[in-house]
C-alpha cells in the first residue's frame, strides 16, 4: 500500500483539528488533507442533514471552514445619532404627586456623578467607582420617598435634529429596593420602530441611588442611572439602541 493510500484511509477518521494539523506537515499530505471527501466526512458528523444537498457552489472544506466556530463580532459603524442631539425628560412620582421632574440634556448623563455624597455604602460606591458604561445623573436638590410608598417613572426621550420624540419608561414602578447596596430598581420594554421587527424584549432600567441611615423611614435619592445593559453597555450600542426606537 502506497503512502497516499495509507493517508487516505486514516484522514476521514481525524478530527478537524488533527487534519487541520496534518495539512501543514508538507505539501502532500496538504493535498492529500485538502480533497472534500474528508471535510464531507467532517460535516457529515456536525451537520449530517447538510450533506444529503450537496451544494454545487460551495464545497465542504469552505463550508466547514466558514461555520465550525461562531465568527468573531463585528465592529459597530459609527452611530448616526450622539448624546449632544438628545434629551431626556425624566419625571419620578410617589403615587400620584410629582416629586422630581427635569429635562436633562444628554450630555449630563456621560458627566456621571463625580463626588458622591459622604456616607453612601461600600456597594453602591463600588458600582459607580467601576469599569462599565454608566449613565448617570446627579440630583440636586436631592429628594425622599419613604420606603413603606411606592414610585414610578417616565422617561420620554427628544431628538434635536427632528423634534421627534420616543418613550424609554411608562411609568413603571420601583418594585425592587436592594437596601444591601441602596439601590431600588424600575425596568420597562422599549417599543421599537416597525422598521426592526425582529428586536423585541430589550429592557430599559432606571436605578435611583440612595443613602439609607438604617432605619425604617426614607431613601434620600442624591443620583439616577439610566442604562440599557441586556443590549447595550458602551456609548456607541446605546446609541444605536435608541436610533431604533419607535420615534413620533
Amino acid at each position: 500500500m502506497s503512502s497516499d493510500e495509507v493517508l487516505k484511509a486514516v484522514f476521514p477518521l481525524l478530527d478537524v483539528k488533527d487534519l487541520a494539523r496534518c495539512m501543514e506537515v508538507c505539501k502532500q499530505w496538504r493535498d492529500i488533507a485538502k480533497d472534500d471527501y474528508f471535510w464531507k466526512c467532517l460535516c457529515a458528523r456536525r451537520w449530517p442533514s447538510i450533506c444529503k444537498r450537496p451544494n454545487p457552489t460551495l464545497t465542504y472544506y469552505k463550508l466547514y471552514q466558514t461555520f465550525y466556530k461562531r465568527q468573531k463580532r463585528r465592529k459597530l459603524l459609527p452611530p448616526r445619532l450622539s448624546f449632544d442631539d438628545l434629551e431626556f425628560f425624566i419625571d419620578i412620582w410617589t403615587d400620584d404627586r410629582l416629586i422630581f421632574s427635569e429635562v436633562v440634556p444628554g450630555p449630563a448623563l456621560l458627566t456621571g456623578i463625580k463626588a458622591p455624597p459622604p456616607g453612601i455604602c461600600y456597594m453602591l460606591r463600588s458600582h459607580l467607582e467601576g469599569p462599565l458604561y454608566r449613565m448617570t445623573l446627579p440630583i440636586q436638590p436631592r429628594f425622599t420617598i419613604p420606603f413603606a410608598q411606592s414610585a414610578s417613572v417616565s422617561v420620554l426621550a427628544r431628538r434635536k435634529d427632528s423634534n421627534r420624540v420616543a418613550c424609554v419608561m411608562n411609568k413603571p414602578p420601583f418594585d425592587y429596593v436592594d437596601r444591601s447596596s441602596c439601590r431600588a430598581l424600575a425596568f420597562d420594554y422599549l417599543d421599537f420602530s416597525p422598521l426592526y421587527p425582529f428586536i423585541s424584549d430589550t429592557r430599559a432600567w432606571v436605578s435611583l441611588f440612595f443613602l439609607d441611615d438604617g432605619s425604617e423611614g426614607v431613601m434620600d435619592v442624591f443620583g439616577i442611572e439610566l442604562d440599557f445593559c441586556d443590549a447595550a453597555n458602551s456609548k456607541e450600542e446605546v446609541l444605536w439602541l435608541l436610533d431604533m426606537l419607535d420615534w413620533k
